[in-house]
């Protein structure tokens, strides 16, 4: 199969209005949750992690720089989660100059549990010779993180206002591959969310659930 180069997609720049908290800056067993999250990204397959914070979230900015992925700081908040993937996929188009062979991938941040297995699966499953679409399921839904060919980036700026990125899948085929849990599916809006998620990864109530309370 030919090589080709991926790039994650990270949306990071909310806040948090329903958790009450910075959900991405809580602990779950001695990491944060985006510190989770990017472990699984920078070991997997995937060739670079971006990742879109606002410029007034330093502490999270400075985490996001520890671990060595790009950071693309917006200098106005992004209204919403597909403004954040029009500033990433234009940092990458201006940084790796891709071809139409590589791939994006797009996850959101409050994704602890997205294992690197699930991210190495779903791009095993992409062939740049015939492009399509990769989404993971579990049982009938389908999860993250889903894949797209770099050619669907210039798609994105033509969505309606009312339209997010997932509008783009209805565009192009998509292959489905089964995945063994829902992990690719359990993000994190609501301290309900995340006392779940804890409960899941063994963690204990007081470097986790308290921390939202």
């Amino acid at each position: 199969m030919t090589a080709f180069r991926s790039y994650a997609i990270v949306p990071a720049a909310g806040v948090s209005a329903r958790m009450g908290s910075h959900k991405l800056l809580l602990p779950l067993g001695g990491r944060t949750v985006i510190e989770r999250l990017l472990d699984s990204w920078r070991n997997s397959r995937a060739t670079h992690t971006v990742v879109v914070v606002r410029c007034d979230d330093a502490e999270l900015i400075g985490r996001c720089l520890a671990i060595g992925v790009d950071v693309v700081v917006a200098a106005i908040a992004p209204p919403d989660m597909k403004a954040s993937v029009e500033l990433a996929l234009g940092y990458v188009r201006e940084r790796f100059d891709p071809s139409r062979q590589d791939a994006w991938l797009l996850a959101p941040a409050d994704l602890p549990r997205l294992a690197t297995a699930a991210i190495d699966a779903v791009l095993a499953a992409y062939d740049c010779g015939r492009p399509t679409a990769v989404a993971p399921t579990f049982g009938r839904e389908r999860g993250h993180p889903v894949l797209l060919p770099w050619s669907c980036c210039e798609g994105v700026s033509r969505l309606e206002p009312s339209e997010g990125v997932n509008a783009l899948l209805k565009t192009v085929t998509v292959r489905e591959i089964p995945w063994c849990d829902d992990s690719i599916l359990r993000d994190l809006d609501t301290p309900g969310d995340f006392a779940r998620v804890a409960e899941s990864l063994n963690c204990t109530q007081t470097d986790s659930f308290s921390q939202v309370l």
